[in-house]
């Protein structure tokens, strides 16, 4: 099999990545992607950091040596801020967090330097975005704030609920009273809370990380000779998208088709991993 029509892997903590595949798919529409959501083990966020790059070199393994992957997308922002340079350094394909991608666009988009960046304890507390963004505009105001509850929002498939736009607006209130023109949504949850994130900050630019990480996998791929032909690829098992959970697929499925749509052919399998020493 010829190395461009090998799959993409993506892995994710559980359902936000796949706001990532949403744009991968829509920007990379001839490339076959195996996601894996690890929601049997969300939410990464509170856990060690060398727990989570325990978890995500392990299921980047398991997309390795199951899937023969040509480039791995870490498609959630602690687990990228936990394990994407041991990764990188490892592996001999392509690995992309979703960090630096943010990180770019936040500063593109900022016009007074304040920037604010919702996240998981374990990515605010890793300090990354605060570094890089300072590092790439110095001078900038970085206001981090960790929002487990909203992740929560999105696995348990509340996130259009009426009361939790109410509690949205209540926990960025900070961020409004700091004056911020920007906000990095900073886990690949929050983008299915995109609109409630708006109402409450109706001033402010959100900045989704997953597209511009959609973005950079594409480029890298081109790069490399590693895009998909355009007409008539062949897909491992004839399926363009496998999306693999660790966690129930029923719950799984339904709030992806809600994501996601259904005009494309979504095959959701459970997906049993040993646990980790």
């Amino acid at each position: 099999m010829k190395k461009n029509t090998k799959t993409i892997g993506m892995m994710d903590s559980g359902i936000g990545g796949l706001t990532v595949l949403k744009a991968a798919v829509q920007s990379l529409p001839a490339e076959a992607i195996v996601y894996v959501g690890d929601t049997a083990r969300m939410p990464y966020g509170p856990r060690e950091p060398e727990e989570v790059a325990d978890f995500t070199r392990q299921i980047a393994d398991y997309l390795i040596e199951n899937h023969d992957i040509k480039a791995l997308v870490i498609a959630c922002n602690t687990a990228t801020a936990c394990a994407l340079p041991g990764l990188q350094e490892d592996l001999a394909i392509p690995v992309i967090g979703v960090i630096d991608s943010g990180v770019q666009s936040a500063v593109l988009a900022s016009k007074t330097k304040k920037i604010g960046v919702i996240a998981t304890e374990g990515t605010v507390d890793s300090g990354q975005y605060q570094a890089e963004i300072q590092a790439a505009a110095p001078g900038s105001q970085v206001f981090a704030q960790a929002e487990p509850d909203f992740v929560q929002f999105v696995e348990q498939n509340r996130y259009q609920d009426a009361e939790v736009a109410e509690i949205v607006k209540d926990h960025l209130q900070p961020l409004k009273e700091a004056g911020i023109d920007t906000l990095v949504l900073g886990c690949t949850h929050f983008p299915l809370l995109a609109d409630v994130i708006q109402q409450a900050l109706p001033e402010v630019t959100l900045v989704d990380p997953g597209v511009a990480t959609a973005q950079k996998l594409a480029t890298i791929l081109k790069e490399q000779d590693l895009l998909a032909e355009d007409d008539g690829a062949v897909y491992p098992e004839n399926k363009q998208y496998q999306l693999y959970t660790t966690g129930p697929v029923s719950t799984f499925s339904t709030i992806a088709k809600q994501w996601l749509g259904i005009e494309h052919d979504w095959h959701f399998t459970h997906l049993n991993l040993p646990a980790t020493d």
